[in-house]
């Protein structure tokens, strides 16, 4: 008895702790949830913090905001399951997530909402090379990966200038790209890149 109780004082002193904990999710970002007042952090994935932007066709948006939206969208009023062995040194237990038969780590992963976070895991390797390969969520465009961006790194900002587009929404093939939109070759463009593209 007294080897068994030493064990389990070494094993939560050793930040490992087998939990399944089930229930409604209230989602504190992409990649945090607190379910029956357990924070859960889903385990190996990384996704970009509530204020951090992204660049996608030219446009800035909120990329940090958009995964933790997505998150709240597919667990609303749904029962998620979060299974895990560890604790982080903020105390949250790390975990796999499920919702609706699909594990939520590996769907925003998939949905390029979020990066395998490889340091810790290369369980969602498969699915951030999916969505890279499709260009789904942030790969659609620039980014800075969540780790970096927390040391401070930032996209770099061309002032007064739009970026390059990263896909074309038009090639032009009998004239030439102007803005969004292909023009005749013998007159000018005054329109600012767009997405549209020279065949």
């Amino acid at each position: 008895m007294r080897y068994i109780v030493v064990s389990l004082v070494a094993l939560l002193l050793s930040g490992q702790a087998l939990a399944d904990v089930s229930g409604t999710a209230i989602v504190v970002d992409g990649d945090t949830l607190s379910i029956a007042g357990i924070k859960v952090r889903l385990n190996g994935i990384d996704t970009p913090e509530k204020d951090q932007t992204c660049k996608a066709n030219g446009l800035t948006y909120s990329c940090g905001y958009d995964a933790t939206e997505a998150v709240r969208k597919w667990t609303y009023t749904k029962e998620v399951r979060c299974v895990g062995d560890q604790t982080d040194r903020y105390g949250r237990l790390i975990a796999d997530c499920f919702v609706s038969g699909y594990n939520l780590n590996a769907r925003i992963v998939y949905e390029g909402l979020g990066l395998a976070y490889r340091k810790y895991s290369k369980k969602y390797v498969s699915e951030e090379d999916q969505a890279r390969e499709s260009r789904r969520g942030m790969w659609a465009g620039e980014f800075v990966a969540p780790w970096d961006w927390r040391k401070g790194k930032r996209l770099e900002e061309q002032s007064g200038q739009q970026d390059a587009p990263l896909s074309c929404c038009k090639i032009c093939k009998k004239g030439k790209a102007c803005g969004n939109s292909c023009i005749n070759k013998a007159y000018s463009c005054s329109k600012p890149p767009g997405c549209a593209c020279d065949g």
